[in-house]
């Protein structure tokens, strides 16, 4: 798939202090993109459709370039000790992404041109718990992979925890658009993650995000240019014969790597949950969605902030995880899986 272009840009008018900002806003007029002015991301009340579905694809498409205003990072378990806030919002169209709730009505994307900020409050945060190492996400509330080929917002994070003595970076995606930052100087400190998942699932619920085979050509790239490599499988998801689909998943991620160098390979391992208002948000905005929402057939737990979701029956949970478990230690008998959630 091609790289993600804006159709519509919104600036605030603050961030054109910000040599980034200034850099955006000039790319997107060569582009010959709609730029509009806005005093904030929450003021964006005018984008274009006849409906709110239409709205809704039209926000998806729909870059704001702005700054980060508060910078207390929220804590990131059991990935890292806390989330990095480069962007916010993503591109793709996963039915099951929880940032369909986290981001409510708003789900165009955000990206922050005060990056120099952003790097002091990490370093506060380093500080506070050095001589431990804090690990920090950067793909909490978006997939900065998606946007970076136009911000190098990543790229400059990833060198900034180059050189770094206890801060170290993480990051997901579903994109396989990665060539600028194969020469980036990390120096080891990023451990660069691809999200992975059975053909069932990527075909029916990850729209608008690379196939498989580019993620792995991506993730060769990647190995290659010596970053530390992991894979996220998420959502685990009950699906008709998915154990079979979860063990083609594992033989051709095993082919996939055939013959690449990779010394620290590692797993995650998420199972797939709802809340309440997510399933109402994702009805909505995917009125045709096979994904399974049917409360009765799973377990409630209690979440952060006093929030909820519904997972899988503790037997059900305790298949998947044993079964996928199973499956890493004969194609990958080296690597770590380092939670299953």
């Amino acid at each position: 798939m091609k790289p993600f272009i804006p159709q519509l840009v919104y600036i605030e008018p603050r961030a054109l202090e910000y040599p980034l900002g200034r850099e955006l806003k000039k790319k997107f007029e060569d582009l010959n993109i709609e730029i509009r002015e806005t005093t904030s991301h929450n003021q964006i009340r005018d984008l274009p459709g006849d409906n709110d579905l239409q709205k809704y694809r039209v926000a998806k498409s729909t870059l704001v370039v702005g700054i980060r205003k508060t910078l207390k990072f929220d804590s990131s378990k059991p990935s890292a000790e806390y989330a990095i806030p480069l962007a916010t919002g993503c591109m793709g169209h996963c039915h099951y992404c929880y940032l369909q709730t986290t981001l409510g009505t708003k789900p165009y994307i955000r990206t922050y041109v005060n990056l120099d900020e952003i790097f002091e409050a990490a370093e506060k945060y380093i500080n506070e718990r050095k001589p431990e190492i804090t690990r920090f996400e950067a793909a909490c509330t978006s997939d900065i992979v998606g946007i970076d080929h136009l911000t190098h917002s990543l790229k400059r994070a990833i060198e900034y925890f180059g050189k770094s003595e206890y801060g170290v970076l993480r990051f997901v995606t579903k994109f396989h658009h990665v060539d600028h930052l194969l020469d980036a100087e990390h120096n080891g400190k990023t451990r660069f993650r691809f999200s992975i998942n059975s053909r069932y699932v990527i075909k029916n619920f990850e729209p608008g995000t690379s196939s498989f085979e580019e993620r792995m050509e991506a993730a060769r790239k990647v190995a290659g240019a010596g970053y530390p490599l992991g894979f996220i499988v998420a959502p685990i998801y009950r699906h008709e014969a998915w154990k079979e689909g979860y063990f083609e998943l594992f033989e051709l991620l095993s082919e996939a790597l055939e013959g690449v160098d990779i010394p620290d390979l590692t797993f995650e391992l998420i199972q797939h949950r709802f809340t309440g208002p997510a399933k109402k948000v994702i009805q909505k905005n995917y009125p045709k969605t096979k994904l399974e929402l049917d409360e009765t057939k799973r377990k409630y737990k209690w979440g952060r902030y006093g929030i909820g979701k519904y997972v899988y029956q503790t037997e059900e949970a305790a298949e998947l995880e044993s079964t996928i478990r199973g499956y890493i230690a004969k194609f990958f008998p080296k690597s770590e899986i380092q939670y299953f959630t």
